[in-house]
């Protein structure tokens, strides 16, 4: 009996190591395969001609297992534009088969919207051979910005020109370079880009101390989208919105905040309660949002930098709150990977998820 077990035992060793080494050799193929289709193809050639919004971090500064921080990428034509950059946002952006080149523009300068800003310039430069530097556009501070960053990567820049040589790594593609926008006294908004077919209009906000902050309107073949970045409620930003295809607000839920602020209390963390207390003050609640998208005249309304993280699919109903009943269009609260599609000459919004 005991021979026999062990004949069986050696037998089931090796079938399973010769399934082992077949799953193996099948898996490096389609590897071979997908990434074959990766290096001939990204997102914005396969999309049709219109005005698409990729979320690549919907959340906020807090860890979020379904939401990165703040990224919002803008493909209008085949033209990229990378609305702030959080942490992660340029790993995000390849894993969802997005790359070449773009342009990114911040909203402001808090820790969480360019934490990500090296990587994305980084792989910008290294994945398409770019012998120009990326642009980056912002309010006026911005060049602190990019100095910044430009000095932090300098060595890392040098030693992979060094390795892969001029060739591949051209110097002059290294970097980043400043685009500051300027909005005049007594004005509320700005064109800061217009061409392509591609009008972007970048107008003041509310999210004081911080000054100035910026939202960003974008118009492609008669579709449209507004980007609030943070901010609290925004005569403003209800202006831009006015019959927009689709305003991408921020989000903060003050009720579920208090319950994090209470949970401090109770944990003996002064400091972190007073932080959770400060925080609503200059930020939009799903409600406000709502009202905001239904007086413009907004179409449809996805939530972004959503405030506190929503682990639990359950939390999305006190997180809107009252929201739905103040909007009567489509309204969405953004998860990483949402996609929405706005075909040019055309009317509707094809919303999908990308893995």
């Amino acid at each position: 009996m005991k021979r026999i077990l062990a004949g069986l035992i050696v037998l089931a060793l090796l079938v399973g190591g010769g399934l082992y080494a077949v799953r193996g050799k099948l898996a490096v193929k389609l590897v071979e395969r997908r990434v074959a289709e990766g290096m001939t193809s990204d997102l914005a050639s396969r999309l049709p001609d219109g005005l698409h919004v990729l979320i690549c971090g919907a959340g906020g500064p807090f860890p979020d297992a379904d939401r990165g921080a703040p990224c919002t990428a803008v493909i209008a034509g085949k033209r990229l534009f990378i609305v702030d950059t959080g942490e992660g946002a340029g790993r995000t952006l390849g894993r969802l088969g997005v790359g070449g080149d773009s342009v990114v523009l911040l909203t402001h300068f808090h820790s969480d919207h360019i934490d990500g800003l090296g990587n994305i310039a980084l792989m910008r430069w290294g994945g398409s051979n770019l012998t120009t530097p990326l642009s980056l556009y912002g309010a006026p501070g911005v060049e602190r910005i990019a100095a910044g960053f430009n000095e932090a990567y300098a060595f890392d820049s040098s030693y992979r020109t060094a390795h892969h040589g001029a060739e591949v790594m051209p110097p002059s593609g290294a970097g980043i370079t400043p685009r500051p926008i300027v909005i005049a006294a007594g004005a509320d908004s700005v064109v800061v880009l217009e061409e392509d077919g591609v009008k972007i209009t970048a107008f003041r906000v509310d999210h004081g101390p911080v000054e100035p902050a910026l939202g960003y309107r974008f118009d492609y073949k008669g579709r449209s989208v507004v980007i609030s970045g943070d901010t609290s409620v925004s005569p403003v930003v209800a202006a831009q919105s006015r019959g927009v295809d689709l305003l991408v607000h921020e989000a903060l839920s003050p009720e579920l905040v208090k319950v994090l602020q209470d949970g401090a209390i109770r944990a003996g963390r002064p400091k972190r309660a007073k932080i959770m207390a400060d925080i609503p003050n200059y930020h939009t609640s799903p409600l406000e949002a709502a009202r905001i998208a239904q007086s413009s005249g907004a179409k449809a309304l996805l939530l972004t930098h959503i405030v506190p993280p929503l682990p639990l699919r359950a939390l999305e109903g006190p997180f809107l709150g009252k929201a739905r009943d103040a909007y009567d269009g489509p309204l969405w609260i953004a998860r990483d990977g949402d996609l929405l599609s706005m075909p040019a000459g055309g009317s509707q919004i094809d919303r999908r998820r990308l893995r």
